[in-house]
């Protein structure tokens, strides 16, 4: 898949799972150090906002957005998964004051379950998906301009009526 960087063409490598499909589980850690599972997560909708790189400015906006958005919306679980490390998204979170579940893919394990690696830059593809209380993916959006932010009004409303 290709996408852009601020115009210029930057491939994706990998297959992004469908929507209607079973989400592929995967195991990060969180900035507490735990391990994280997807399956933690099972009989409760999840919202996966993916971010390139949590210190710059549309990551940055997008995961304060869905973090304002979590404590609003009830009974959806809401998750950002970036490329950088526990100290880089720890600092970013004490300075912004974001309190939502963090996880790093430094490993690249993530980017190549949900096929949104980006040799090039050595980064994720900014994305988001919805996944329903069966494990489902109801929503998937990856954005064709990285440089831009996501329409944050269709994946929440995918999240709410996920419920």
């Amino acid at each position: 898949m290709i996408v852009t960087k601020k115009g210029e063409e930057v491939e994706i490598i990998g297959v992004q799972p469908e929507v209607g499909t079973k989400a592929p589980d995967f195991s990060l850690k969180n900035l507490n150090d735990e391990v994280v599972n997807l399956a933690d997560f099972a009989g409760t909708p999840v919202l996966i906002s993916v971010v390139p790189d949590i210190d710059t400015r549309i990551c940055s906006l997008q995961t304060k957005r869905f973090n304002q958005e979590a404590a609003n919306v009830e009974g959806v679980k809401f998750i950002t998964i970036s490329n950088n490390t526990k100290e880089e998204q720890a600092n970013w979170c004490a300075a912004e004051g974001v309190d939502m579940e963090i996880l790093h893919d430094t490993e690249g394990k993530f980017g190549e379950v949900y096929g949104l690696f980006i040799p090039a830059m050595g980064r994720l593809a900014r994305g988001i998906f919805v996944i329903n209380k069966e494990g489902n993916i109801v929503y998937e959006a990856i954005s064709t301009e990285i440089a831009e932010e996501p329409d944050y009004a269709t994946a929440l409303e995918q999240a709410k009526a996920a419920r």
